[in-house]
């Protein structure tokens, strides 16, 4: 079956999200793509849902950030925007909410093989970034997320150049290659930049097939250009606690999440990874045991390599 492409929009509040979010509709639809749209906002008020045309195929989660207390919902939402076949899923985030934790709920397990992530596009607000420092100074973690929403971004869409000068466009401009120097990006105002790039979105699905304990996965024509990648690896029951611990401190500086299904004697685990800290969690699942692994410009070849001599290892014991 073909996956699809997921386009996560990220940026605080302000930055121009919903401009960006009409563009990509209006390209959809010159292409003759079929888009699909999960959109997130803070209150109990849908504000951005009701400007958009009423033919297009939107979810909403209201009144609360998707990566915290609505990160359930994403999973439900998400399948049934699936079952409209779409050509591309546009999620426009929360200003405050962080797109890498977003990225992480599209691996789970009713997801895996419906869904990936194409790319992350960060709308930043040229006028106000500098300052978000000193605004939000007894607020270090709304600090820590803005700076997040720049880091991982694929795409950088630096907003409202209209209002600053030169001299702080040039300001901004090393700002963003300090924290991000490997993402494009664009300086614009309402959002109008150039979105060639959903053009061989029909011919960058990806095909996925399940064969018994295997997640197999076949790129058709690309890969995925998101610098957030998730790989997955399939678990044996055979697989202790100590190996996949062993193996996450492996990879701890590339790594921003690691999760999975692990089989411990009789009981079956989530294991969740976060920073430095791993969490085991008995559960009912009954699927496909498998670790994702989700982070910054992976090596994947060298990633599933490495684990493949553990669980070669495993095996022998």
């Amino acid at each position: 079956m073909n996956k699809v492409p997921v386009f996560i929009l990220s940026g605080f509040l302000g930055s121009g999200k919903t401009t960006l979010l009409h563009r990509l509709l209006e390209a959809c639809s010159t292409k003759r793509l079929k888009p699909a749209v999960l959109m997130n906002e803070i209150g109990e008020t849908d504000t951005d849902g009701k400007s958009l045309a009423k033919e297009q195929v939107i979810e909403k989660l209201l009144d609360g950030c998707i990566c915290c207390n609505k990160k359930s919902e994403v999973t439900k939402s998400m399948e049934r925007l699936v079952k409209g076949k779409p050509n591309v899923i546009f999620i426009e985030l929360t200003g405050i909410a962080n797109p890498e934790e977003v990225a992480d709920s599209l691996t789970e397990p009713a997801l895996l093989d419906l869904v990936y992530l194409e790319k992350v596009i960060t709308v930043v607000d040229a006028e106000h970034v500098l300052s978000y420092n000193n605004v939000f100074e007894s607020d270090r973690e709304l600090v820590r997320t803005t700076r997040r929403q720049v880091e991982v971004a694929d795409y950088l869409i630096v907003n409202k150049i209209d209002f600053v000068s030169e001299a702080k466009k040039q300001k901004v401009k090393k700002f963003l290659l300090k924290h991000n120097p490997n993402a494009k990006y664009s300086f614009t105002t309402y959002s109008q930049v150039d979105l060639d790039f959903l053009s061989d979105l029909k011919t960058s699905q990806l095909t996925v097939q399940v064969s018994g304990s295997e997640l197999k996965q076949q790129h058709k024509h690309r890969h995925s250009y998101s610098r957030i990648s998730s790989i997955t690896l399939p678990l044996s029951s055979q697989t202790t606690k100590a190996d996949i611990e062993a193996f996450l401190k492996k990879w701890k500086t590339r790594l921003l999440r690691a999760k999975g299904y692990v089989r411990l004697g009789e009981d079956t685990y989530l294991m969740q990874h976060v920073m430095k800290r791993v969490s085991w969690e008995k559960t009912l699942y009954e699927g496909e045991l498998y670790l994702v692994f989700i982070g910054m410009d992976l090596q994947e070849e060298q990633l599933k390599k490495e684990w493949g001599r553990v669980a070669g290892a495993v095996s022998k014991a």
